[in-house]
């Protein structure tokens, strides 16, 4: 199962997620208590390997400030929150990076559409709240089906495997779930998040 560690702003937390077998780090470029500047975000860097994907997470920023502050950083990956547009996808393209596009679960009919973007996140109703919702509401939507998304909301390594099954997710993403507090993360909860979203996907 493909797992995103999401709001580290330490290279503590950086290692632990890496060490832990994150697919994917996020890095948090939005006004948020998980904000890192685009130098923090680029000395983070050096303690993600090739193999792991950095991503630079906005939120309402428009696109093109979104791509120059993520070039500032050197991301090549970009997450959108917030009202988007198919011409939102074409733009981050065109500026040779990749798209996480997120969404909340009560998203419009078309926004779960196949937009073209690299990666869909479908999230609770408040994004970054931490608040779980009914995972097994979007299982088996038929415009999810042959596609790269992951869940997101309200997850930690107690519910990541039940939430995941219900979703039918072909991945998963965490933040507030491995947080001692808001905006400060637990190595620990880290570890324990990926090691059980990792042994959901083979049990």
């Amino acid at each position: 199962m493909f797992v995103k560690v999401c709001g580290l702003s330490t290279p503590e937390s950086v290692r632990e997620a890496v060490d832990a077998g994150a697919d994917a780090v996020g890095f948090v470029l939005t006004a948020s208590p998980r904000v890192v500047s685009p130098s923090q975000a680029a000395s983070l860097l050096a303690g993600v390997p090739d193999s792991v994907s950095p991503i630079g997470v906005f939120r309402d920023e428009p696109v093109t400030d979104a791509i120059a502050i993520a070039r500032a950083a050197g991301l090549e990956w970009i997450q959108l929150h917030g009202a988007r547009s198919r011409t939102d996808v074409e733009t981050v393209h065109d500026a040779g990076m990749k798209l996480v596009r997120a969404i909340t679960m009560g998203a419009s009919p078309d926004e779960f559409e196949d937009w073209g973007e690299d990666l869909l996140l479908i999230d609770a109703a408040v994004p970054g709240s931490g608040e779980s919702w009914d995972y097994a509401s979007v299982a088996g939507l038929p415009v999810l089906e042959g596609r790269n998304w992951v869940l997101a909301g309200g997850l930690e390594a107690a519910n990541v495997g039940q939430a995941a099954a219900a979703a039918h997710a072909w991945g998963v993403d965490v933040s507030s779930g491995v947080e001692a507090s808001r905006g400060v993360k637990d190595l620990a909860k880290i570890r324990a998040f990926v090691n059980a979203a990792k042994a959901a996907a083979t049990a």
